[in-house]
């Protein structure tokens, strides 16, 4: 064996257990929780908590190596979590190309890839170190098989009927949770809309549009042109719609969400962001927006994280909540955490029951809170769902 061959090996059995370091490390490195825990919430928040149907529309546990049917002690969300925190139905991002430098003004997807060194890093298969379309297909098989494991407390939300047995099931036992897969950024179908069928028999049910960049199908708030949605892109919503796909417009550009509103026959959901009105940067929602998307009868999800609402603590998070109910009224608020997307947040989701404490103490009644928790959310998502019948919306 010659001394070259011995260095070669050398160097590549170091990497290799570096890579498998990071991976284990990474989630806690970015994923936080931190800074002086929020109080503790009250009765009434915790009954009030309790009576209601809570949703989370947007986090990314599945991108991370953890075992998410086991109480982790880093990150934000698993299943033990989900049940503590009393979340009925959450939406479970799949996330596949990041570039280095993303930044919430402008973001180059030629940039090199992190999510290629975190598949790396994890040991995904190797089919998905150079397609993003087998990345999302690898997260839905990972949720899949956590729900075949733990089938009386995690069930995958593929029809209405699906949502009902949900509904039904949490309120005689409040054990079960629902799980509804959510691609983040179309440029998960590699640029082929084809690809959109087989992410929907892997159970996919709601589509963001863009995440950091432009793609194929639509302009990103992030992006280097900002543009609107392709003609591609014009297709590939119709055919969301017909499949019975929601259309996410968290991270769309201004043009994008123009252009989605004024073909769309469906309510349209804004998973995770903030609004302008609290928070004034380029990730946020104006006030037109918001507009807009609730007069299609869409919800917006209010984020938990520092560039969303300003701040990590719930009061943040209410108050852009507040926000959003002054300009459109109850109806069209929801939550959407992004844990788990390399974020820092003040809390994880078993300790939910803080943001109903906050949404009380910024003046919203009972009613109100009980909409924002989850009421909003599952109306706009039951109505998109296909049925067990037809396999598609009606």
């Amino acid at each position: 064996m010659s001394t070259f061959f011995l260095v070669v090996l050398a160097i590549h059995v170091a990497v290799v257990g570096a890579l498998w370091l990071v991976g284990r490390r990474v989630e806690a490195w970015m994923n936080r929780v931190r800074g002086p825990a929020p109080p503790l919430p009250s009765e009434a928040a915790l009954q009030l908590h309790r009576q209601s149907v809570v949703v989370d529309l947007h986090a990314d546990p599945l991108l991370w190596g953890r075992d998410l049917g086991e109480r982790g002690r880093i990150g934000h969300v698993d299943l033990p979590r989900l049940r503590e925190g009393g979340v009925m139905l959450q939406v479970f991002g799949l996330v596949t190309q990041v570039p280095l430098g993303t930044s919430i003004d402008r973001s180059d997807p030629s940039r090199p890839d992190m999510i290629t060194l975190l598949a790396v890093s994890q040991a995904w298969p190797r089919r998905t170190l150079r397609s993003r379309f087998e990345r999302a297909l690898y997260q839905c098989r990972r949720l899949a098989e956590l729900a075949e494991s733990r089938g009386e407390e995690l069930r995958i939300v593929r029809t209405r009927e699906d949502l009902d047995a949900v509904v039904e099931a949490r309120a005689q036992n409040g054990r079960l949770v629902g799980g509804l897969l959510s691609v983040e950024g179309a440029q998960a179908l590699d640029g082929d809309p084809a690809n959109l069928e087989p992410l929907y028999e892997a159970g996919v049910r709601m589509i963001g549009l863009t995440h950091f960049f432009d793609n194929a199908f639509a302009g990103s708030a992030h992006g280097l042109e900002k543009g609107g949605l392709t003609p591609a892109g014009e297709t590939l919503v119709r055919e969301m719609e017909r499949l019975g796909v929601v259309v996410d417009l968290a991270h769309a550009s201004p043009s994008t969400i123009v252009d989605v509103l004024r073909i769309s026959g469906r309510p349209a959901v804004v998973s995770h962001t903030g609004v302008r009105g609290t928070c004034d940067n380029n990730r946020n929602l104006s006030d037109d927006q918001i507009r807009a998307v609730a007069q299609r009868g869409g919800v917006i999800g209010i984020g938990f994280w520092a560039d969303a609402v300003g701040g990590t603590k719930p009061a943040d998070i209410a108050r852009a909540a507040v926000h959003a109910v002054e300009v459109v009224g109850d109806d069209h608020v929801g939550l959407g955490s992004d844990f788990n997307g390399a974020v820092a947040t003040s809390f994880d989701v078993s300790q939910l029951p803080v943001v109903t404490q906050a949404l009380l103490d910024a003046g919203l009644p009972a009613v109100s809170v009980h909409k924002i928790l989850g009421g909003n959310a599952i109306r706009v998502i039951r109505s998109c769902l296909p049925t067990k019948e037809t396999g598609a919306s009606s």
